[in-house]
Order: C-alpha cells, then structure tokens, then sequence
C-alpha cells in the first residue's frame, strides 16, 4: 500500500524525490481515465510538469518556505502578450496533437518547443481525464515528472515567463472556487492561487491533479465549464 499524500504536521517528512514520483505513478497508473470522443473538437494535449523538492514557489504573492512547496511544485506558464488566443493567461505547457502523435508525444514536444524542458518518454506518469473546451479543443492531460527541471528556456513568442505553482497552493482549504453559472448551466471551475486564481481548463487539470495525484480520490472534473473570457 502507498501512504497518504495528504499535509503532513508540522514535524513530517513530504515524500520528495523517487518516492514522490512513485507515488504519483501508482496513484495514476490506478485511476480509470475517461477519454472524451467529442466530434469536431480538435485533439491537444498538455503537460501537467511535477518537480521535485527544493524548487518551490516562485510566484508573486506566494510563500517561500512551505514545507509542500519543498515536495514538489508544477510548472506554469504566462502565456506571451502577443499570442492571437488567450493572450496573458496562466497555463501548462501544450497545444495541438499533429497526425500520428499520441497526446504523450504531443505533450513532450510541446514541453521542449514552449520552455525548453526535454525530457524522455520514460518521464511520463500518466493521464487525466480529458477535457473539451469552449473553443473547439479535446485536451488529454499528461502528467510528467521532471525532477530538478533547472534547464528552464521559454519561448518569447509563445511564452512570457514559466513559474513554479507549490502543491502547497492546490491544498489549500478555500480550493477549488465553484460558481454558479449566471444563466443556468453547468458550473464554472476556478483555482486560488496567491491572492488571485486560475480559470479552467488550466484550472480543472489542476484541481483534477491535486484530487488524483495528492489525495488519491477518482474525482472527475469534465463537467466544469470556463468562465466567458477563457472561451475564445
């Protein structure tokens, strides 16, 4: 049996290092993935990059010394200002998956060509569920292990700065933010981060990735829309 990933005390070890990562592999090599056959949304993929201990928080407005931010962090981009969609937004490393990749494939390439990061096919955990967005995408989430990640380059034309987001930040007790839609329908998903939050898609592969990875529960989040400005 895998211990529990869930905050420790005070005084507690996290898991860091090979154990974090066999951890998150057991955890996911369990979960029954639901895969998405969505008709006219075009394939993608994303690369949900856990890093190991030692290499925490480095966003505005977050702590320094925490003892999650010590296990592991993921990595998030800002997108660049001058990209034609989601300009400015906060996001995971990815885009379309070209004829004849694997979302896999797709999600190490795009790691590589967006922030500089290649890493080895052996580096893949696993998947979470897929995700359709408002504008036309079937997203297949790939979680990849990165250890150290210090070779960080981004791509100016694509992405302005890569950060690292604490797993302390996904734990937190006012996560994840649910509102209702204003006219009905299926609720909008938001995560907190700092003193401001996230807005799916980005956010729900990281409440999905905190639900799975962290606390070991099957919780599904394809049902959760995007606020109005994330859809074009």
């Amino acid at each position: 049996m895998v211990a529990p990933m869930t905050p420790a005390a005070s005084d507690a070890t996290p898991p860091t290092g090979e154990r974090l990562r066999s951890i998150l592999s057991h955890r996911l090599d369990g979960f029954a993935v639901r895969a998405l056959d969505q008709a006219g949304h075009r394939p993608a993929a994303v690369a949900v990059v856990v890093t190991e201990a030692g290499f925490g928080a480095d966003l505005p407005g977050l702590p320094q010394h925490d003892q999650w931010s010590d296990a592991a962090a993921l990595l998030l981009t800002r997108r660049a200002a001058g990209m034609r969609r989601h300009a400015g937004q906060w996001a995971l490393p990815g885009g379309r998956v070209d004829d004849g990749e694997t979302p896999e494939q797709a999600a190490l390439r795009e790691l590589a060509e967006e922030v500089g990061l290649v890493l080895p096919p052996s580096a893949v955990l696993g998947r979470l569920d897929d995700y359709a967005t408002r504008s036309g995408y079937r997203v297949t989430p790939v979680v990849v292990w990165a250890g150290a990640a210090r070779d960080v380059s981004p791509n100016p034309t694509e992405v302005a700065g890569v950060h690292r987001l604490p797993t302390s930040e996904l734990l937190r007790a006012d996560a994840p933010i649910v509102d209702d839609a204003p006219h009905g329908g299926p609720p909008v998903l938001r995560m907190p981060v700092g003193s401001s939050w996230i807005a799916a898609p980005t956010a729900a592969f990281l409440y999905q990735f905190r639900e799975v990875g962290l606390l070991g529960r099957p919780t599904r989040v394809a049902h959760f829309d995007q606020p109005a400005f994330a859809w074009r």
